[in-house]
């Protein structure tokens, strides 16, 4: 290697560990729940919600009952299971309302090529259509679908 190379290696490593320390530095943001929510969160009867549909689920169980998304505690760590749960965050690029943020998009076209490497364009078009479909409607349509 000559010396070029030796500095733009370092340029790089010098700005990840400026990145990295920068993170690190960082103020923490102030909690958004208050003591109250906190302490009935902890209490014995307190019930986990579906993160789709909000209803109470039971304390067993991979699958809410009521709209039928992957809630288990280790889905992600069932091999089975975890396909439930990569299909249900690619459906909902398709078919429900998506944040807009650049990671959000981005990653949904990283995703996309990582799942279906040639069918992604036509996977990224249902994308873009759901996202355009987005664009004609109001505050109060942008709401979640639910599968029922």
């Amino acid at each position: 290697m000559n010396a070029d190379k030796f500095i733009i290696l370092g340029i790089v490593c010098g700005v990840i560990y400026g990145f990295i320390r920068w993170c690190m530095c960082a103020k923490p943001t102030p909690d958004p729940w208050g003591p109250e929510v906190e302490r009935e969160m902890q209490e014995p009867e307190a019930r986990e919600l579906c993160h789709r549909c909000l209803t109470p689920r039971p304390d067993r169980g991979w699958f809410c009952e009521n709209c039928g998304a992957a809630v288990g505690p280790y889905n992600n760590y069932m091999p089975y299971v975890d396909i439930f749960s990569q299909g249900e965050v690619l459906r909902a690029g398709t078919h429900d309302h998506l944040r807009r943020s650049v990671f959000v998009i981005v990653g949904y076209v990283l995703l996309s090529l990582a799942m279906y490497a040639i069918l992604a364009p036509i996977y990224l078009f249902f994308v873009i259509r759901n996202l355009m479909r987005e664009n004609g409607r109001s505050d109060d349509e942008a709401v979640p679908s639910q599968i029922v």
